[in-house]
């Protein structure tokens, strides 16, 4: 068991180091949130994976004690994580009735049938991406130009969002996952995205399309009580972030990882790995969330080992569970493409929360990550890997820009 409650860094940074250490002493550790908030996180994997789907864990902030005593103030930076409408904050029947409204538009035959634009988009972005290194002497941010284009473009086109809003809406979105923002910023950045995401969904009710914010509004007006308008402002917000925000961090870092492990490449190349081994690998490896919020016991929990009280703010902590050696082996901090089972990781969820979107994030990073090294076989980082910077976040884990050369 961790006794000394490790002090969460909201300026973010490379979580492996400190879950290393936090991982040695117990898959259970108490946690310091912003604000000086006690919490808890769950680090190891077998640990992680009896929490997710414990039937005494709950979603719904009704359960946040620090919250329903008034401890938590309106610009604190994770509010938005334990507020906000939708299937993240929702249990039981609510959890149901959202997600299955939300559900049919991530069936298998729908994600499916968004492959030929996916490879349409990737492709022009990648025109993009050497347009972009020929103005620059060969060099081009990768992120900017390809990994964050690309999902958002697809989640925004699933939503009905006009392009015009899809760099407001990332902004946004990276201001509402940061945790090293003040109170004032927080508090302007969320006006601002639920005034955004009102306004199109508004304009969606008065111009209906073949798109999820008109589907789910239809679903609202026939169903009367089906949808609240909270819950459908509160859906979108979810969709936007996680439906970009992650992918854009496993792409960004699978190719980190493709960059510095050659012989990895190598491996996919030459048809020793599959493209969609590498997704599976970067996902547990370098998982694109690093400590995701937040799960409440509703009664005092005794995880490994370790009392965690009923109404305790509980982080996942699904980078930590990823170089887990107990789960992945002595090795578990090795990138190996060609380790198997390649998708025992925790890093899109578990239970009923499970991620409604992973196959589509699994098809756009396989598609993208092909795409790129198949055009640009010799990409490289452009610097080195110690000069990139961090996420200003430890929710996100990822680096904010990643120059890369197309070409020796």
């Amino acid at each position: 068991m961790n006794a000394t409650p490790h002090r969460l860094d909201p300026t973010g940074g490379c979580p492996h180091a400190a879950n290393a250490r936090l991982l040695a002493q117990g898959a259970v550790s108490p946690v310091v949130l912003p604000g000086e908030i006690e919490g808890m996180a769950v680090l190891g994997h077998e640990a992680l994976r009896e929490f997710l789907t414990h039937p005494e864990v709950a979603k719904s902030a009704q359960h946040f004690s620090a919250l329903a005593e008034g401890r938590i103030p309106a610009g604190w930076p994770l509010r938005t994580f334990a507020t906000v409408r939708g299937m993240t904050t929702a249990d039981d029947a609510d959890h149901r009735r959202l997600r299955s409204l939300v559900g049919k538009a991530f069936t298998v035959r729908r994600v499916e049938a968004l492959r030929p634009r996916i490879e349409t988009l990737t492709a022009g972005l990648l025109d993009r991406l050497a347009d972009a290194a020929r103005s620059a002497d060969g060099v081009a941010d990768l992120r900017r130009h390809f990994a964050l284009p690309l999902p958002l473009s697809v989640i925004c086109d699933l939503l009905g969002v006009d392009e015009g809003h899809q760099e407001r809406l990332h902004h946004l979105s990276n201001q509402v996952v940061a945790t090293d923002i003040g109170p004032e910023e927080a508090l302007a950045a969320n006006r601002e995205l639920l005034e955004l995401l009102t306004a199109v969904a508004a304009d969606r009710a008065r111009h209906p399309g073949d798109d999820l914010t008109s589907a789910l509004i239809a679903a609202r007006d026939e169903g009367g009580d089906r949808l609240s308008p909270p819950e459908l402002i509160g859906t979108m917000v979810l969709l936007i972030i996680a439906g970009h925000e992650t992918t854009l961090n496993l792409v960004t870092n699978a190719v980190r990882a493709l960059c510095a492990h050659r012989d990895q490449l190598a491996h996919v190349m030459a048809g020793r790995a599959a493209w969609s081994d590498v997704v599976e690998e970067t996902l547990r490896w370098d998982s694109p969330v690093s400590y995701f919020p937040f799960r409440y016991p509703t009664r005092d929990l005794t995880v490994d080992g370790t009392l965690i009280p009923k109404g305790t703010p509980v982080l996942a902590g699904y980078s930590a569970a990823g170089r887990d050696t107990k789960a992945h082996g002595p090795d578990a901090d090795r990138y190996d493409v060609t380790r198997v089972p390649a998708a025992k990781h925790l890093s899109l969820g578990h239970g009923a929360h499970y991620c409604l979107g992973a196959p589509l994030a699994r098809m756009e990073a396989t598609i993208a990550l092909e795409a790129l090294f198949t055009r640009f076989p010799t990409l490289d980082l452009a610097v080195p890997e110690s000069d990139l910077t961090r996420h200003a976040s430890f929710v996100g884990n990822s680096v904010r820009t990643l120059p890369v050369r197309l070409t020796p």
